[in-house]
């Protein structure tokens, strides 16, 4: 397996309605394009993996704990381990790059859906 790939190679998962990912994968850690369709939500959840991000185009309003932020292009965000939070993406959808320590091993079985574009990141 060579460490060089395009972003077309990696399958989209679907991960909620309108949510999906495209993830590289390390041994310890997961890089996932997040493409959020317009006005939709990633339910409260939390999960082991802390969770580093930051928003590429689009807005999404993010909450964290009990912190909640109208976030736009080039902020920020960390989950520790365990934090409940919940997206919801603008009128116009989101782009989001995140990181997973540990890597996301339950996506492995997350619904694949072929033929779908990258993300423009430009």
């Amino acid at each position: 397996m060579s460490a060089f790939n395009g972003l077309e190679t990696h399958d989209h998962l679907r991960i909620w309605d309108g949510v999906t990912v495209q993830a590289v994968e390390g041994e310890r850690t997961t890089l996932a394009f997040v493409d959020l369709e317009p006005d939709s939500t990633v339910p409260e959840h939390h999960h082991d993996n802390e969770q580093l991000g930051i928003l590429i185009r689009g807005a999404m309003r993010f909450r964290v704990g009990d912190e909640t932020r109208d976030l736009a292009p080039g902020d920020t965000w960390r989950i520790l381990s365990n934090v409940p939070h919940e997206v919801t993406a603008g009128p116009e959808g989101a782009l989001a790059v995140e990181c997973f320590t540990p890597s996301r091993s339950d996506w492995a079985g997350l619904e694949r859906l072929a033929g779908r574009p990258a993300p423009k990141l430009t």
